[in-house]
């Protein structure tokens, strides 16, 4: 993992990035794939709102939830 702040995805936006937006694109991507986007607070509802018209969207939840999410489970020696 990168010692580096994720940022938000919206064009031109350096804000840290709060948000992880999940989404999938039924005609290009398996049911279970999952492509996410990041977000800032300002940014959120529109991100959100461009995915969810296409009804790309699928989950919205915080950054620091999605990484514990996707931490992998420490398997021992």
């Amino acid at each position: 993992m990168s010692d580096e702040t994720p940022i938000c995805s919206a064009k031109g936006c350096r804000a840290d990035a709060v948000w992880v937006l999940a989404w999938n694109n039924p005609k290009i991507h398996t049911p279970d794939r999952r492509k996410t986007w990041l977000a800032c607070d300002e940014h959120r509802e529109h991100l959100s709102q461009f995915l969810g018209v296409r009804g790309f969207l699928k989950d919205v939840v915080l950054l620091k939830e999605w990484e514990t999410r996707e931490a992998p489970e420490d398997s021992g020696p």
